[in-house]
Formats: structure tokens, sequence, C-alpha cells
């Protein structure tokens, strides 16, 4: 279709990335958020192949790579630093045909900004309603402002608003039962080797490194615990280091270099998967549509793979608007429910929602030499649009 004007609510990595496949397409995009400034939410996130092909799909290859970590093999560590498994992922990024890009967030959403047009992003815009006729649909803000538009994207994240406009009803987020702190540290090899994702696991717990550009490592910790435990960053460093007491000597380091005040702490969260992604001419987008636990590493790239098939029907079908807005809906919903099932899935065994099944895991990592772990995730990469 040609000559749409798209309005996206939500300036995130799914927002962006859809402004700029609405842009690529010749379509005219304006972009709202609520926020006054933007801030992503968390500190990294691990890029797999899947997302960067969108990328590399929207002439951004060059771009994710300059500031993308470079991460060559991946190790398992016992609490007390003993090696569970250690291998090259040079055969995930052959079977796959690109390599992941572990990326600070805000490094991420500054590219993308870059490219879209910070100056054409509106902030201090909080969509308090939504309405639409068969020609057109309407964004109403907070201050009395209105936008109308062929299409609206919610991209509103995972507590959208656009969300209960079309579902019809609002949608309770589930806690899958633990709290992840992450930040960013400086790299060093007294934490890990530079170009390694390394794990350490035990106690149904996780403490994690990753290479990010511009030499630094993007960390976390994982720690089942009840919903609603209530913390501040003063304390973050004596919580870690009580949970982790025991554990290998580059944990404690890393509790003692990183920052507490430059650290997130989040109760981890998703919800159930939607078997309604659109109502008319709106579509829900990334966190909206399928907001999933981290334990895939699948959010970010969910959301730009959203994007790159809402574009390609937008430009490929000339029944209708909401005829393209369906095809997307039908072409995302069993993709990003088994994401979400999955990661789901993954998470209960890591945290020990079944204690026998995490020991099972522990032990099972003991004898896995690199192939299942990364078949599991070349198969969850070539499910996307873009083998």
């Amino acid at each position: 279709m040609e000559s749409l004007k798209v309005i996206v609510i939500g300036a995130g990595m799914g927002g962006l990335s859809t402004g700029i496949a609405m842009q690529q397409a010749g379509y005219e995009v304006e972009i709202y958020d609520r926020v006054r400034e933007l801030r992503p939410a968390g500190a990294g996130i691990s890029l797999w192949s899947n997302g960067v092909k969108v990328l590399n799909r929207l002439g951004l290859g060059k771009e994710i790579a300059s500031i993308g970590g470079e991460m060559n093999s991946m190790a398992y560590y016992g609490k007390t630093g003993e090696t569970l498994t250690e291998f090259s992922l040079k055969s995930l990024i052959d079977t796959v045909g690109q390599r992941p890009y572990p990326v600070a967030r805000t490094d991420l959403q500054g590219m993308l900004l870059d490219v879209f047009g910070a100056d054409q992003v509106q902030l201090n815009s909080k969509c308090v309603a939504v309405e639409q006729d068969a020609d057109s649909v309407t964004a109403i803000f907070e201050d009395g402002r209105k936008a109308t538009a062929d299409v609206l994207v919610a991209a509103d994240g995972t507590h959208s608003f656009i969300r209960s406009y079309v579902l019809g009803h609002l949608t309770e987020r589930r806690y899958v039962g633990y709290v992840n702190w992450n930040g960013l540290v400086p790299a060093s090899d007294a934490l890990a080797p530079k170009d390694s994702w390394v794990i350490y696991v035990g106690d149904h717990q996780r403490a994690s490194m990753m290479p990010v550009g511009d030499d630094r490592f993007y960390f976390f910790f994982d720690v089942p615990l009840p919903k609603g435990t209530q913390s501040n960053p003063e304390t973050y460093r004596e919580e870690l280091s009580g949970y982790f007491k025991d554990w290998a000597e580059p944990v404690q380091t890393l509790i003692q270099t990183l920052d507490p005040l430059k650290t997130n702490r989040v109760e981890i969260h998703d919800i159930e998967p939607l078997t309604v992604l659109t109502k008319g001419r709106v579509a829900l987008l990334g966190d909206a549509a399928h907001s999933t636990a981290p334990d895939l590493g699948q959010g970010g790239c969910q959301a730009m793979e959203d994007a790159l098939v809402l574009a390609t029907y937008l430009q490929t079908t000339n029944v209708s608007v909401e005829d393209a807005l369906n095809r997307y809906a039908d072409a995302r919903r069993d993709r990003v429910a088994d994401v979400i099932n999955r990661a789901r899935k993954r998470s209960n065994v890591t945290h020990g929602k079944d204690p026998a099944k995490t020991q099972s895991w522990y032990e099972a990592l003991k004898q896995e030499d690199g192939s299942d772990i990364m078949d599991a995730i070349a198969r969850t990469i070539l499910a996307g649009p873009l083998q």
C-alpha cells in the first residue's frame, strides 16, 4: 500500500525499529512516547542472530557490529568455579549465518534514534484513548492533542495501555518467580574472557557476564524470591554478597566491581500468550504483544521481527490495512507464543521450580559439548522470518 501514515506509540527498540522499517517503506511516520526523557529499561540485551538479521535488512549491519560485543564462546561454571561445559559458538554462527551481538541498551536505542531521527520522536505524549472508524485511527493524548493516521502501532511496552483497548479487557502480568539484577562493568580478565559469555549456576541461581561494545560486560544475577520483596540500591551489594556468599572468585569480584546506583533490579514477569494481536487499524508489537521472560534472550529480537513482518505485509498486500494487520497477526501469533512458553519453561528449570529437574540440568551440563545448547538456540533463530 502506498502513502500510508503510521503512528507508533512507544520509542523503545520495537517502536524505533518499526519507525525505521515504515520510513524505508516510504510511509509517513510519527513516534510518540509518554516519557520526558528516553532511558531504556535494563542495561543490556543479548541480541541474537535473528534480531541482527532484521537490522541487517534495515541496512544497519555495520552500525550494530560497531556497538555490539564480540561473543565467540560460551561457558557454564558451577557456583564454586568448576567448569561444567565450554564451547565455541562458531558452529552456531555458521548454521544461522550471522553472529550475535550482545549490546548495551542505551547504545542500541541511541543508534536506532539516530537513524530514525531523534527530533521526530515526540516525548511527553501519553496516549490515553484510541478511536477509529472505517478510514482512519486516532490517538488521543493526555494533554488533549490528537494524531490521526492510517495505522497505529502499539509498541508501548509490557504495561501497554493500548493492549486493553485491543483485547477489550486488562491483562494481568504473571510473576515468573525470580528477581534479576543487571548492569554494566568494565571488561576484565579477572571477571571473564573478554569474548565469552559465562554463566555460573547453582542453588537455583545464576550469575552471568557477556561482552558488549566499548570493552564492557553486561552482567546479571538471578535469585528466586517471593513477589514483592523490597530493596534499594544502597543494599544491593550486601544482598548479592549474601545470596552468592560461597560462589567463585570472579562472582565475588563482580559484586565488588558493580556500581549499585547504576544497577537495575527487576521482578521478572511475562504474560499469557495472546490470541488477539490487532483490532482494525491497530496492531500490538513488542512487549505490548508478547512480554516474555528473558531466559531465551529473545524479547528485543521478537520486537524487531514484528517490525519487519508488519512493514512487509503493509507493503505487499493491497486489500486493506485491516487485511495486512490480520496477516501480520497470523504470521506472529504462534511464533511469539512459542517463545513465551519456552522462555517460561527454561526459567522454571533454571530457577528451581522443580528442584529435581534443576539438579538434573546441572548434571546434564557436565556431559554437554555445546551441541544441544547451540541446536536449541539455532532452532529459535531459524524459526524467524529471515532464515
